[in-house]
């Protein structure tokens, strides 16, 4: 069982909570992580991830599998189109933060769905 294969939930911190950005485990309980950007807080959380998986396996406790509900129904894999000039300025701004292109869409979307949800939608 690969351990890339578990879901996790991303959403903004209240300045209460200290801002920046929260990712969960839903299938690993306590497994969770934040970070000041989308994507820290998503490679913080793998890491966390690695380091829950490896503590359990010390302490001899069983690993849960990864919950079949919606990896089930979404692959989270999908294609895009795109026009070119979008294309381009996301490829150039992944180049510049230094990670892929859909690195950054997906923290771009996450960054979206968080602002939307935060307004009530």
């Amino acid at each position: 069982m690969s351990d890339t294969e578990y879901r996790f939930t991303v959403r903004p911190l209240t300045e209460e909570e200290g801002g920046g950005w929260l990712v969960e485990h839903p299938d690993l309980p306590g497994c969770m992580s934040d970070g000041e950007t989308v994507e820290q807080a998503i490679a913080n959380a793998e890491d966390a991830k690695r380091c829950w998986i490896a503590a359990m396996k010390e302490a001899g406790r069983p690993i849960p599998p990864p919950s079949a509900e919606p990896a089930e129904e979404y692959s989270g894999k999908w294609q895009l189109r795109a026009p070119k000039s979008l294309h381009r300025r996301l490829a150039e701004r992944a180049k510049r933060e230094g990670v892929s292109l859909n690195t950054l869409a997906v923290s771009l979307l996450a960054e979206g769905l968080g602002e939307r949800s935060a307004h009530g939608d």
